[in-house]
C-alpha cells in the first residue's frame, strides 16, 4: 500500500498550524491506499483538509470531489483553491443523502466526518458505500467514544453538586451518542466490507484555565458548546462552566481519541 507522507515538499501540505484537523488527516493518510489516477469523494471536506493534498497526489489523471453541507465552507475552499488543481471540485451536498446522479468513486474519504452522519449513521454509511466502486476503499476519521472524558466527568460532577438532574441526563445522552471504534467496525461488517481496519490513537490538547479554557478555539467550537446546550438557564450554565474551567488540573490531560475506520468493498466476481 502506497502511503505518501504529507510533508512540506508538497505544494499543498497539511497545515502545520492546525492542531485538530491535521492530526486526524495524518491518520487518514496512513490508512489510505493513494496513488495517481484515482477518483475520490471527500465527504465533510470543510475548507480542504486533506482534499487539496489528495488532489495533488492523484494528479490530473484522477479527480477529487469535496462535498460539505456548509455553503460557507465550500466557498472558503474554493477561495483557497484559486483555480488551481482543476481536477478538484467542491460542491455543497449533504453526505447523508447523496443524489442518485452522483457517480461511483474508487476511494471515499472523510476527515472528522463520522459525527456528521447522525442521526442515522448506519443508513448514511450504507448510502456512501453505494457510491463506492467494487474493489474501492473507504477511510473515515472521527473523535471516538472516550474523547475528552475528563471534561465530561468534571462537568457531570459540577452538575451533580448543583442538583441538576435533567442537565446530567442530557450530558450523558450526548456523550453516549459519540460512536465507538467497535460500533464503527460493526457498520462495515454489516455492509460486508473486506479488510476492515480500525485504529485509535490519543491526541492531547493544551489549554489554559478559566476563560482560556472556555474560549479555546477547538473546545468551544463544538465540544463545550454541546455542554452548554444541556442547560435551560444560561446563567446557571455560566456558573457551572466557570467552576469547571477553574479546575483544569483535575481534567488534565485533555485527551481526544483519534479513530480511523478503513474497509474495502468486495470486488466483482
Amino acid at each position: 500500500m502506497n502511503r505518501p507522507s504529507a510533508s512540506s515538499s508538497s505544494r499543498w501540505p497539511l497545515p502545520a498550524d492546525d492542531e485538530w484537523s491535521t492530526p486526524f488527516a495524518e491518520l487518514l493518510l496512513e490508512q489510505l491506499d493513494l496513488r495517481p489516477g484515482l477518483t475520490i469523494l471527500d465527504i465533510a471536506c470543510g475548507h480542504g483538509i486533506p482534499a487539496f493534498y489528495l488532489a495533488e497526489q492523484v494528479g490530473p489523471t484522477g479527480s477529487v470531489l469535496g462535498i460539505d453541507a456548509s455553503r460557507g465552507q465550500v466557498a472558503n475552499a474554493r477561495t483557497i483553491q484559486r483555480g488551481e488543481l482543476p481536477w478538484l471540485r467542491y460542491e455543497c451536498v449533504d453526505m447523508r443523502a447523496l443524489p442518485a446522479s452522483l457517480p461511483t468513486f474508487q476511494r471515499i474519504t472523510g476527515n472528522l466526518s463520522v459525527m456528521f452522519l447522525r442521526p442515522h449513521r448506519f443508513e448514511a454509511m450504507r448510502g456512501l458505500i453505494e457510491h463506492l466502486e467494487p474493489g474501492g476503499q473507504v477511510v473515515l476519521t472521527f473523535p471516538s467514544l472516550g474523547t475528552f472524558d475528563s471534561i465530561w466527568q468534571r462537568i457531570d460532577h459540577e452538575m451533580s453538586r448543583h442538583g441538576l438532574t435533567r442537565e446530567r441526563e442530557r450530558l450523558a445522552a450526548y456523550v453516549a451518542e459519540r460512536p465507538s471504534a467497535a460500533e464503527a467496525r460493526g457498520w462495515l461488517e454489516q455492509l460486508q466490507m473486506e479488510r476492515i481496519d480500525v485504529i485509535e490513537r490519543p491526541l492531547e490538547v493544551a489549554s489554559g484555565s478559566g476563560q482560556r479554557f472556555l474560549q479555546h478555539p477547538l473546545l468551544r467550537g463544538g465540544f463545550l458548546d454541546d455542554a452548554y446546550e444541556c442547560f435551560e438557564d444560561d446563567r446557571l450554565a455560566d456558573t457551572v462552566m466557570t467552576s469547571v474551567a477553574a479546575d483544569l488540573e483535575s481534567m488534565t490531560p485533555l485527551t481526544a481519541r483519534r479513530c480511523a475506520l478503513s474497509g474495502w468493498k468486495r470486488g466483482l466476481a
